[in-house]
């Protein structure tokens, strides 16, 4: 009898690491934030600390961008945007950060543009996200997905809880349970994306992107969807009663990194 010798077969990589990792990105950090007010009084939306966290909403993202691969991220301005380029200007960040200020509101899809264009490598895909948006997850595998389908934009699809307690009936009209804040039937849009090089040209100068260039890239089969995996954090900041509630969550240990 001889004994086997063949060495054992090393872990394949995944399809994510398989693939070139996106190193850009751009950040929408220009709204007025209204509906946080008087937190964005003296500053913008994405310099809201949520409470207990020690950190804006910003140097969240930030952090998660770079332990996601991306070197440089693109940040557009507008409301409030000499606060905004100060924190930057003292934050110990983890990657490269350049800003652009709207002169004026260029909408969503305009700000995008306007940002894009000031990417270190334009010949290469890059991430987009608002300002307003705290979660955690592996945009690696949202970029896989991304190029497996040939698509010229992917969006994250998130399912949030409904504020509301639900009431379950039968046929007849008999309450059979109360669901406390279950989870919506409907997808949205999470305001997080990946972008093909192509697609910075078919975003408009002004205005928003999801009324124009996404509709016509939805009817060409080039607009994406990834719903992000069960259990995920996701959360827009929007309004006071946002904070309030990220914070529990945070407090409970949702949405925050791996240690």
């Amino acid at each position: 009898m001889t004994a086997d010798t063949t060495p054992p077969q090393a872990p394949q990589p995944s399809a994510a690491q398989q693939q070139p990792v996106v190193t850009q990105a751009v950040i929408l950090a220009g709204g007025q934030g209204s509906r946080l007010r008087p937190y964005t009084d003296d500053r913008p939306k994405p310099l809201v600390e949520i409470p207990g966290t020690g950190t804006p909403i910003l140097g969240h993202q930030l952090a998660w961008l770079a332990a996601e691969g991306v070197t440089d991220v693109v940040i557009s301005c507008g409301h409030l945007a000499d606060v905004l380029e100060e924190w930057l200007g003292k934050a110990e960040l983890p990657l490269r950060v350049r800003t652009v200020v709207e002169a004026e509101p260029l909408g969503r899809g305009g700000g995008l543009k306007y940002a894009a264009r000031a990417l270190p490598r334009p010949d290469e895909p890059w991430y987009a996200t608002n300002g307003d948006i705290w979660t955690r997850f592996s945009l690696r595998d949202m970029a896989a997905f991304h190029r497996e389908r040939d698509a010229l934009a992917t969006l994250a699809l998130a399912r949030p809880r409904i504020p509301w307690g639900a009431v379950e009936t039968d046929q007849f009209g008999n309450v059979l349970d109360f669901i406390e804040a279950p989870p919506s039937p409907f997808l949205i849009n999470a305001g997080l994306y990946v972008f093909s090089p192509e697609f910075t040209e078919l975003l408009p100068d002004v205005g928003d992107h999801e009324r124009t260039t996404f509709p016509q890239l939805a009817r060409s089969k080039k607009l994406a969807g990834y719903q992000l995996p069960q259990g995920v954090y996701w959360r827009a900041i929007d309004t006071a009663k946002d904070l309030t509630e990220a914070a529990k969550e945070l407090a409970s240990g949702a949405g925050r990194p791996p240690t």
